[in-house]
């Protein structure tokens, strides 16, 4: 199997790690911003190793689970979890709306403090993935920026607010 490919997204908030960290790690934050345009309802977030984060996205078609079991927490550091497409019984599932798409991922977080700022890089790699899945994430990838720029956008103004 070749090489798995690496999805990397970086970005820099006008806010110091305590507050972008707040972002990631406060459910009510967290719900304002992930899963930008729809109705994302946090069910569960213990956030430590071997905690889970039990996510639903809820959309017009229906709805998308998630599962992120954390493996690492280092305080305003970093965040690493294995992130799990799942059933509305938290199972391991393919993805309805995208069969193919890779089951699991590992994700990583870091915060680095650049002076009053924050470098935020996020990375996401297939876990156990077929090569069909593989290959749709490579051909999904650069799409991949929309979202979670998106994301990162509110991030940015939840940041302005909680510094106003």
């Amino acid at each position: 199997m070749s090489e798995l490919p690496e999805y990397v997204i970086n970005r820099e908030f006008d806010a110091p790690v305590a507050l972008v960290w707040k972002a990631w790690t406060n459910p009510e934050l967290l719900a304002r911003w992930y899963g930008p345009g729809v109705d994302t309802v946090i069910h569960e977030f213990d956030l430590k190793p071997g905690g889970v984060w039990r996510n639903e996205m809820r959309m017009s078609k229906g709805s998308d689970f998630s599962r992120m079991d954390f493996t690492e927490v280092v305080s305003e550091e970093k965040i690493v979890y294995h992130h799990a497409s799942v059933n509305e019984s938290w199972e391991d599932a393919p993805n309805p709306m995208m069969p193919t798409w890779p089951q699991k991922f590992l994700t990583t977080i870091t915060f680095t403090a650049n002076g009053d700022k924050t470098a935020v890089r996020l990375s996401q790699v297939p876990m156990d993935a077929s090569q069909e899945e593989i290959d749709t994430f490579k051909q999904m990838m650069a799409g991949m920026d929309h979202g979670w720029g998106a994301g990162f956008d509110l991030i940015a103004e939840i940041m302005t607010e909680l510094q106003a």
